[in-house]
Order: structure tokens, then sequence, then C-alpha cells
């Protein structure tokens, strides 16, 4: 397993975005999700379009898109890094500014301006040539008394409009520097209003000339005069504790201001003390004339009581639209409405991803076995309460199931008023549902796009509604296939996939205490929720009704009679004659809290599992406990995981081993050891071969089942907290305590060998780091090709084996000859096909425009009719040549030598080496007197049982082709007889011994045995 790349990733660091109109027509926006650079385009909606590779070597700290580029700072003592600034270029590196000496301090903000780069840190500011990326200068701004030791700039910084060579600098005592760049001279310095105003947070250039937005620490905001030296206007909030502003941008389009929206002067500010957006109108001594509440809202899990809300919004130029981006790992873009005048914006698009650590992942199975979805979707839990789908093959429709339209239920609620004044919003987090911490889905009745959703009512609790509900509708249109249960809720809520939005249910646990597991049948028709307290409850996902508990509820009398035999001292139980425990109704309930549920898949039998470390057999039908394994007190079971194809359950349990049952057998089959710390999740392989386990030592084990042994071994950087096998066997995904994104992990065993040893501790070998871009994806797939990949690996060769001669004259054997080969000989020509040229060839380039003049042209002199002659005569020797080895080819000659002496071995030989394409055409080219002897060497090979999978290829494209000759050829109708013949007498006898096989494993596994 190798990283190829990482998912759900669109802006979770609090570099700010930086925006390029490309032409007229749209404009392209770079985010940073740690070492690589994300561009979306706004006319597509925001759709990925570039991605940045390679990967810096340290964490991005600034970006900057300037003409065609961007420029990304990356590194610094923030990162324990090397400090550079890279230039990528339509998603690839093409340049590298100079690294000055001594630099060691992160990059904050980079602007580019005339023939000039500028990167602005703590204590110093760099200065580049824009043409050839050569350091220049660097300048170093005084000190002041009341700053202190450490940083000097506060990060704000910036350039206006018709001054040249001019920078404007913010500092931490709230003053502003203004450099000459070209002489590298501080020509004035603008002092804060007051000494309490705090560092300079932001610069903005205003539209109008010689304006300049000034941020301050206090959450004050200037627009100053830069000629004058003078404050046009003082725009502080009337806060207590006022949020500082982190962002300002200017509207250029002209209108949003006045009371009918059709003057300009409209700004908008934001910053990290809240996720709201406030726009000023700055005509008349400024006044806010509105206030976009809960632009951004990460939850508090995400970063804590630190840094929540918006890191930067900036308008448009010309444009009535503003774009956002936040902590909560979303880029949004936002439009004015010009027909009906509003002063806040409404939601134009929207790029978003986890705003939490993900704590659950689940590849979403296919409807259908051999369905083109499989594999596709990931779903995906995090702790911002939210539930995710992810697309693998097309980025742009990954999208977050609805829980409802919260914004407009805040509203409705009066959590996100209209006052205009700066007050902090109410979380949204109370309005969605509590954080999913189980999940189960089955897509076999998803009515898609189509399916009814009961009115719009979601999430009803049908034990508290009168009469039955009607479920005629989505008997026709499908229903839900997601069932989801929630941390410290009585409810386990239903969610429909197709389209992608809450469902109408919400099952209450049978005694009201909170939701651990949950479970849908492979049917997609029966949901079961386990509780903490120990019931088990099956419902109808068509009518939300409660179908059966288990133990199934008694009725009175059979209550009084189960009592009395209690008081009485005679058990209900008994032992059968079988030596089985036989259980009574109503008996059996766990005692502790519910961790694993399962069904098989002809909804037979319920398996269960709990803290009590009990296993339960259970009649899916009656509710009656037919057999248990009980572990306790030797260990208690965590969680647990079933693979229906093989019929394994594996267990992992408190003493650090998982252990897998065979559901036919009730018997242990294996118990894995190693791991050095609390399982946190593991799965199934797609064919049940493999588990994989992550645990809270953050390594990530691979155990092989057939033998037992650890096959291989991981260790990530973060806890692994998820984990989830897709069902095509492609890709393994993963999710990590400190990351928002989902890790997409490729499995090497499909495109070349790995070794399936032991693999002991000490050989457990660090994880790639994780490539946004998949770089390191194709390096691995370049490896795998590789001879001398694995040269230290001791395997076993082809000589240590055992002969492959055939071992018995009654065992009918295989060829070694690859799968694909014979395969592909049989479809060849509906290859041929599909390969077929759409275009017919293009005709060469023209001649150049400009011809070499005769005279400056090399004379060729004329051949002599001599060597024309000895020419002529050597091309056609070599023509004869060719004819001649054609017409007798190393096949046709194995055959005539077969017909001579009837040893049909070399020839069977020879034939099995041709690939697809040369065994046709050898197929095709025999003549008339070859086909008989062809027949009887094929008829040979199955008369002594060998290669049997590769004369029955021979044989279907020989008929295929040569089908006509048959009628007219008596001979060639003896042949195919007799090859008739011995085909029906082997295809009895390998099916006797199937069958005979077949029955003897049923036997055994049988638990009447």
């Amino acid at each position: 397993m190798h990283v190829d790349q990482t998912i759900g990733l669109v802006s979770p660091t609090s570099v700010p975005f930086t925006s390029l109109p490309l032409g007229k027509t749209t404009f392209q926006v770079t985010t940073s999700v740690g070492r690589c650079l994300h561009t979306y385009d706004l006319l597509k909606g925001l759709n990925l379009i570039f991605l940045t590779r390679p990967q810096t070597p340290g964490d991005i700290t600034a970006t900057l898109a300037w003409k065609d580029r961007v420029f990304a700072a990356w590194g610094g003592e923030a990162t324990s890094s090397h400090v550079g600034v890279w230039v990528f270029k339509r998603g690839k590196k093409v340049g590298e500014l100079e690294r000055p000496l001594g630099l060691s301090e992160s990059i904050n903000q980079l602007i580019v301006f005339g023939s000039w780069v500028v990167a602005s840190c703590s204590t110093r500011i760099e200065v580049w040539k824009s043409a050839t990326y050569e350091h220049y200068t660097t300048l170093t701004p005084s000190i002041s008394r009341k700053a202190g030791q450490g940083a000097i700039l506060s990060g704000g910084i910036c350039n206006m409009p018709t001054y040249l060579n001019k920078v404007f600098v913010g500092k931490q005592d709230g003053s502003l520097d203004i450099w000459n760049l070209s002489t590298g001279k501080l020509i004035y310095t603008i002092h804060p209003p007051s000494a309490s105003s705090g560092a300079v947070t932001t610069l903005e250039p205003a539209p109008a000339l010689s304006l300049l937005a000034i941020a301050r620490a206090d959450g004050s905001v200037v627009v100053h005069d830069i000629r004058t030296d003078k404050a046009v206007l003082n725009l502080n909030s009337n806060e207590s504790q006022p949020s500082t502003i982190r962002s300002i941008s200017f509207r250029t389009d002209g209108l949003g201001a006045g009371d009918d929206g059709s003057k300009a002067g409209i700004m908008a500010t934001a910053g990290t003390g809240d996720g709201d957006v406030t726009f000023w109108d700055l005509n008349n001594g400024g006044r806010i004339t509105g206030v976009l509440r809960g632009a951004h809202n990460p939850p508090s899990s995400a970063h804590g009581s630190e840094s929540v809300g918006i890191n930067r919004l900036e308008f448009l130029p010309g444009q009535a639209v503003m774009l956002t981006s936040g902590l909560d790992n979303a880029l949004k873009s936002w439009i004015f409405d010009a027909n009906s005048f509003s002063p806040i914006p409404r939601i134009l698009h929207s790029r978003c991803g986890h705003a939490a650590p993900v704590t659950r992942l689940s590849f979403v199975p296919s409807n259908s076995d051999g369905a083109d979805t499989g594999g596709k979707w990931l779903m995906s839990t995090g702790r911002d309460q939210s539930l995710w789908g992810w697309s693998l093959r097309r980025d742009g429709q990954s999208t977050e199931l609805s829980q409802g339209n919260v914004r407009k239920k805040a509203k409705r609620l009066g959590l996100l008023g209209k006052s205009l004044k700066n007050e902090n919003s109410t979380t949204l987090e109370d309005l969605k549902a509590p954080e999913i911490t189980t999940m189960a889905c089955s897509l076999n009745r998803d009515g898609g796009m189509g399916a009814s959703s009961g009115g719009g009512a979601v999430w009803t609790n049908t034990s508290s509604k009168k009469g039955p509900a009607d479920a005629s509708e989505s008997n026709a249109t499908g229903w839900e296939s997601v069932v989801t249960g929630h941390r410290g809720d009585k409810y386990a809520r239903t969610w429909f996939w197709g389209r992608k939005k809450a469902g109408r249910w919400a099952f209450e646990t049978g005694d009201a205490t909170e939701v651990t597991c949950v479970a849908i049948t492979s049917c997609g028709t029966f949901a079961l929720v386990g509780s903490a307290g120990g019931s088990i409850s099956s419902f109808n996902l068509q009518s939300g009704i409660q179908r059966q508990k288990f133990p199934s509820s008694l009725t009175p009398g059979q209550a009084r009679k189960l009592k009395m035999s209690h008081a009485t001292g005679n058990d209900a139980s008994a032992v059968g004659l079988d030596g089985t425990q036989k259980y009574a109704l109503g008996e059996g309930r766990h005692k502790r809290a519910v961790t694993g549920l399962m069904v098989d898949g002809l909804n037979n039998t319920l398996i269960s599992c709990g803290l009590d470390g009990k296993i339960k057999f259970w009649d899916f039908q009656s509710g009656l406990l037919q057999n248990e394994i009980d572990w306790f007190p030797m260990t208690s079971i965590i969680a647990s995981q079933y693979h229906r194809p093989s019929d394994l359950v594996a267990l992992s349990c408190d003493d650090l081993s998982i252990r897998v049952v065979d559901t036919e057998t009730k018997k242990l089959v294996r118990e894995l050891w190693g791991c050095l710390g609390q399982i946190s999740d593991f799965c199934f392989s797609n064919d049940g071969r493999w588990i994989i386990a992550a645990s809270m030592d953050s390594v990530i084990r691979v155990w092989d089942l057939p033998t037992g042994h650890l096959i291989n071994a991981i260790r990530v950087e973060s806890l692994c907290t998820a984990l989830a096998f897709s069902d095509t066997g492609e890709f393994l995904a993963t999710a990590h305590a400190d990351s928002v994104g989902i890790n997409i992990w490729n499995n090497r065993t499909l495109f070349t060998h790995v070794p399936t040893r032991l693999l002991k501790e000490d050989e457990i070998s660090p994880a790639i780091a994780a490539t946004l871009s998949g770089e390191t994806g194709q390096g691995i797939i370049d490896a795998a090709f590789d001879e001398g990949a694995d040269e230290g690996v001791q395997e076993t060769t082809y000589n240590d084996l055992a002969p492959t001669d055939q071992l018995s004259l009654d065992m009918l054997t295989l060829s070694l000859v690859p799968k694909s080969r014979w395969q592909t000989l049989l479809h060849l020509d509906t290859i041929r096909q599909r390969n077929k040229p759409k275009e017919p060839p293009k005709a060469p380039e023209k001649a150049p425009f400009f011809l070499p003049s005769l005279d400056s042209a090399k004379k060729h002199e004329p051949l002599k009719a001599e060597e024309q002659s000895q020419s002529t005569l050597a091309e056609r020797s070599r023509i004869t040549k060719m004819d001649r080895a054609a017409t007798a080819s190393q096949f046709t000659t194995a055959l005539h030598t077969t017909i001579q002496t009837g040893d049909y071995a070399p020839f069977i030989e020879h034939l099995s080496t041709l690939s697809p394409s040369a065994a046709d055409i050898e197929i095709r080219s025999l003549n008339p007197e070859e086909l008989v002897p062809f027949v009887a060497a094929l008829t040979y090979q199955l008369r002594s049982k060998r290669d049997y999978e590769l004369v029955q290829a021979w044989m279907a494209v020989f008929l295929r082709i040569h089908g006509d000759a048959v009628p007219g050829n008596a001979g060639l109708r003896q042949a195919l007889v007799e090859w008739r013949e011995w085909q029906g007498r082997e295809g009895k006898r390998l099916g006797d011994l199937v069958g005979f096989c077949g029955g003897v494993v049923g036997f055994m596994r049988s638990g009447r045995t």
C-alpha cells in the first residue's frame, strides 16, 4: 500500500486564497492545502483545474497569483524547514526565487507590482526582481521601544496605484512605514491615532487615489489619505470586545451604496473572531448597511476557541461577486442581486470539505454485481457533524448530504438575527444532528434522484405517530439507503443516498439509550439498531415501522410463564439432542452495549456482539436466540466487521487482538496479534483475504488470513482514526486525527508482485508523505515495474518449486500461460474493432514557405546502369527470401512434422508460446489439408488432460474461423466427432469431481457434524 493522493481539502489552512482574472470571462482562485496549491475556475462553478507539483519541501505560508503564474512561499521557523519561494504555471513548477542569505523566518505575505516581488517576514522585508527572480535587497525596519523584542512587522503589506516603487508596511506598534524599493530607504512613517490602537492587521488600497484602509488590532478601520497624512473616515464598531479585522475589500462595480444601491462606495470587512462579513457604506461618514451572518462557521471542535471565522474576502474587479474563505475548509462565492436590491449577497458557488477531523469512512457498495459505480463513492463523517459523499473519479461531484436548510431554520428561530451591530453570531452546531459515530449503507432499494421524500419532513419518529405510515409511493420509487447513529443520541437517522439528503425516519432504541451500532440488510429493506443498554431492534425502511426486537417481545401470558419457571427454579432453556443449548423466547439480551450487528445474505440469521464478550446468533424472523459464543471475562468485543461472501466475522477486542469467527461452524478460526495500542478501526479486503487494522500506536497493519501472517505494516505520522477498503480492491482510504482530508492508498498488488512472508516488528516502514497532487503515485507505478525494486527481499525462486509436470495421468491440469493471453485470443476481433482508429491518417505537413535555391542545393548524380541493375537484383533477392520464410513458418513446419512422426508435443509447445495475434493469424492460415491434423493435435492434448483452458480457447477460435469448411470435409467431421466424444467424457468426469468435493466441504462445514 502506498499513498496516492488526499481528497477533501479545499482551504484547510490559515493561508489566504489568491485570485486572478483570466481574460474577460472568468477568474481563477488558488488556495493552499498544506504543501500543495489547488486552482479553481469560477466560471465552471469552482471546479478544480490544477494541482501544483512537485510539493513544496515545507508548508506553504503565503501565495500570490500574478499574470499566468502563482508564487508560493514555504518553510520557516514555524515549519522547521528552509525558506523558499517557488513559481508555478498551470500547476507545474517553472522557477524559484533566489534564496536570500540568512533568511530563516517564515514569509507571511507576498505582493508583486511593477518590476518587484516583495515578501514580508516578521522582522525584515525581502525584495526580488520579477523579471529574473534575482534577489535585490533586504529592508530592515526600525524597532520601536514599545514593541520590545520579537516581531516587528504585523504582516500587513501593500502597494498603491500611482505610487511608483513604494511599498506600505504595517508594524506591531500600529505605525505604517513607506519604503522606496529602488533606493532601499524609508521615506515616511504614519503614526497610529492612539497608543492603544494595537498592531496593523491588514491594509487595502481604496479605488479612490491616495486612500488606504488600515485595520488595527482594536477592531477599528481608518480610511487614510496618504498624500496629506490625514484620516478621512474612522469606522469603529460599538462592541465592548470587537473582533480583529483580517481582511478588507472594496466593491468596484459602482453599485451597492445609497438607499437604492445605485451608488459606489461599499467596503466589506471580516475577521477571524467570528464568521460574519460586515458591509459599510462609505458615503456620508460611513455606516453599516448589512451583516452577512455565519458566512463561515467552523465548529468549535475544529480549532478550539482560537482562530475561527474568515481569513480572506475579496470583491472581484468590476463584478458584483465576492469570494470568501475560512478555517472551515470552504471556499465560497457570493453574488449581489441587481433586480431586487439587497445589501446582503446570496451564495453563488461553494466548494467545501470537512471542517473538523474525519471520524468514520465507508465505501458505498454498488447496487448490483459488476456495476460501474463500484469503488467510485466514499462516505465520510467528521466531528463537524456532517456526512459527505466523495467521488474518486470526478472531484466536482463530491457533496455533503443535506440536513435541511440550516441557515433558514436558524433565521426562523432567531439565531441569525438581522441586527446591524457587529455582535457575535450564534453557532449553528445545535441545529445539526449530533456527530455520527456509526453508519451502514445498502443501495439495493435506493431510489436515486426519483425517490419519494415523504412530503419533505425529515427524521420523523414513527413511534410517536398515530396510525401506519403511507408507504405506497416509496414502494414504486425506492427509499432510504443509509442509516447513521449519533453520539449521545437515542435516535438512528436515515438518509437518501441518491438525493443526497436527510431521510424520513428517526428510529428510537428500545431502551431509550444511546445508539451504538447500526446495520442494513443486503436487500436494503430492514435497518437494525443496537443501543448502549443492550437492546436490538429491527425497522422497515420503507414504512419506518418497528418489525422485531432481539430477543422478541413476550405476550403477557408468555411473560407470566417465564416468570413462574424462574421462580420454581426450572430453567426454560434446555439442551437439545445434538448437544446445543436451546433458548426460550425473551432470553439472551445483551447485558452491556451492543458493538456490532450483522445479517447474512438471506436474512436468516442476525449476528450481534457486545461489551459483555458475547457473540449471539439470532433467528431474524422470530427473534429467538439460536446460539452463543461467550468470551467473558477473557475479553470484551469493541467492534466487528462482516465479510458476507466468506461468512467470516472479525472482532476487535480490548486485549489488542482481532479474532475471526466462521459463522457457519460458530468456531474461532484465527487470532491476530501485534497491535501495541487500542485498535481504532479495521476492515476486510474486498476478497476477504486480508484484514487491515489501525491502532493507537500509529501503525497500519495488514494480516493474511489463510496464513495468519502479518505481511505489511506502515507507520504513519499521525494517528489513523478510520479506514475503509474499496469493493474493487483498488483503494484503501484512511483518515487521521489532525487532518480534515482523506488519504487514498493504491493497492500495489494489482500491478506488481508483493511478498507475503511473515513481517517482523522491527521491519515496519514509515509511510511515504501524502501527495495531494498524486505525483508520488506515478513514481510508485514506475517502481512497480523496476526489476531491481525487490532485490533485498528473499523470495522463493521457480527453481525451488515443485516441477510443473503432470502429477498424475488422472489429474486435469491447466497451463502456465497467463490468463490474459488466451482471453485476448477469444475476443481478438472485439479488441481490434475497439482499437480501430476513429479518424483517417492525416496528410503530411506542407513544405516550408522558404525553399533553398537550386544553386545552394547539393546536386545528386544519377546512378549508373550497372549499379541500378545490382540494386534491383538485391531487392528481388530480399523479397524472394521473405516469401520463402513466410511460406515455411515454424508453425507450419511443426504441424507437418507432427503428421509424419505422430508426436504432437512440440507443436503444442510452440503454439502455446505464440502471442494472441500470432496464434490467430496461424489458425486463419491453415490449409484444407492441415485442418484435420490440427484438430487431432487438440484432441491428443485433451486426451492427455493437459492445458485444458488453452485447448478450449484454440478450438473456439478454430470453429469460428473454419466452421464453414466442416460440412464439405468428411475427415474433418470425423475428427470433430472424436473431439466431441472426449470433450463430453472429460466434462462429465470433471463435473462429478467438483460435485463430490463440494459435498464433502459442505458436510465438513455443517454445524451438525
